[in-house]
């Protein structure tokens, strides 16, 4: 088992402690499964993507560490739709 924390914020924030696939695995080269991409049948253009998860790992083998708790209400970003400098402080406008 190759273990790491990882930031989890569904469904809840929280640190928790998760599997890793393995390095050097030779089906997925430690990417922990493999792409397939299909394409429509009528028109061959791209359709989609499948993920096959490889067996030198368990992407559902995680323990949650620390629940995180949630900011307090005023320190949440406010958003001022009428401000012309945006929240960052800054505008795209030009000065004349």
């Amino acid at each position: 088992m190759r273990l790491r924390i990882q930031r989890a914020t569904w469904p809840h924030n929280a640190l928790i402690l998760t599997d890793t696939p393995r390095p050097h695995c030779p089906n997925c080269d430690g990417v922990g499964g493999t792409e397939h991409h299909y394409g429509d049948p009528e028109t061959g253009e791209y359709a989609g993507t499948n993920w096959e998860p490889c067996t030198c790992w368990n992407e559902h083998r995680r323990w949650t560490l620390l629940p995180l708790p949630r900011r307090p209400r005023w320190l949440r970003r406010r958003t001022n739709h009428r401000d012309p400098w945006g929240p960052a402080g800054y505008s795209d406008e030009p000065p004349f």
